[in-house]
């Protein structure tokens, strides 16, 4: 069957949410792959005051994506950062702690899970499922230890989280997904997308040992930056931020105001297919005639799915639109800066 079907899987799995702050509708589709390796999540109330939307586009298997859905908005949540309130710190510690978590025994178990290759009648999954339950939190300290023969998963996933904490957006990317806003009607992008010739990325591969070929790391990854890809992170003398491939997210941090509509995060599936200006504008122009926000990012799907294999438009899909509220902005401001950090 090699990469692509014969016929694309056009059927979408979507969901729409809201708050008294934000609404938003979500939508994945397989499309030509022959597997669905995108996950993601969506939460309008991680606590209080915090909603969370994020998108992995994984590579090599579903596995670091579907690990990555499951726990990184709880790493955030539990860090003791977030509770003293610095969210940025906590961000960053969670990107991070992924590679960690998957590296440990009960990691590789869950991860073996996620890929169906575990009897789901065992009390190992019954263990596994405990730690669920537990949100992660002690994810680690509870470990078994590392595997000696297990340096973590050779597959990965791009990881680009919204957060909206009052009207405060922090974005963090690790990957090639993106998220972009929509500021006063025109694409404001809030990421970038991590990929090996960038010389900020090129240099880091370079210091640390590696290479780039044909626009890939060592010749076979077609991005810098990912959770997981444990075989690109073996550099002993180094820390996870320096290593070939590293998980250590761009962070970007905004003031909302009422110049702003909504927010899009979607796997590079669409914007291999759109650049960020036309996927504003169409999400714009959908809105004008349908409310159901996954409607709106269906229909992208089905603009950009490719009519045969082989061309843009074959790769899986993943989106979330999140439209903002008027009650979202108790003091709106015409002068938001942008603080990205690295």
């Amino acid at each position: 069957m090699g990469v692509y079907l014969s016929t694309p899987k056009t059927g979408k799995a979507s969901e729409d949410g809201e708050n008294e702050r934000l609404r938003y509708g979500l939508s994945s589709m397989q499309g030509w792959r022959a597997t669905m390796e995108d996950a993601h999540a969506a939460f309008t109330n991680l606590d209080d005051s915090t909603s969370f939307f994020g998108v992995y586009d994984g590579h090599g298997g579903n596995e670091v994506s579907k690990f990555c859905a499951k726990f990184l908005h709880q790493q955030v949540l539990n860090d003791e950062a977030y509770a003293a309130g610095d969210l940025e710190n906590s961000v960053r510690k969670a990107f991070l702690r992924m590679d960690e978590m998957m590296c440990g025994r009960k990691g590789q178990k869950e991860l073996e899970l996620l890929r169906g290759k575990v009897d789901k009648s065992t009390s190992n999954v019954e263990n596994l499922q405990k730690t669920e339950e537990d949100n992660g939190k002690d994810f680690l300290s509870l470990d078994e230890g590392t595997p000696s023969d297990y340096s973590g998963p050779s597959s990965g996933s791009t990881a680009c989280i919204a957060i909206i904490q009052n009207n405060q957006l922090l974005v963090a990317n690790a990957g090639d997904s993106r998220c972009v806003m929509s500021r006063k009607g025109k694409a404001f992008e809030l990421s970038k997308d991590h990929k090996p010739d960038h010389a900020i990325e090129k240099k880091r591969i370079l210091d640390a040992g590696g290479y780039v070929q044909y626009g890939r790391v060592n010749g076979s990854l077609n991005l810098s930056r990912a959770i997981g890809d444990m075989e690109l992170k073996q550099n002993r003398s180094l820390p996870a931020e320096k290593q070939i491939v590293t998980a250590n997210p761009d962070i970007i941090k905004v003031e909302l105001s009422e110049d702003d509509e909504f927010l899009i995060v979607a796997c590079d599936g669409i914007w291999d297919c759109m650049s960020s200006e036309q996927a504003v504008d169409y999400v714009k122009q959908q809105l004008n005639s349908e409310k159901k926000l996954s409607v709106v990012c269906e229909r992208v799907f089905d603009r950009c799915l490719a009519p045969s294999s082989g061309l843009e438009g074959c790769d899986n899909m993943t989106m979330i639109v999140v439209q903002f509220k008027k009650a979202l902005f108790s003091k709106p401001s015409s002068s938001e800066q942008v603080v990205p950090s690295q």
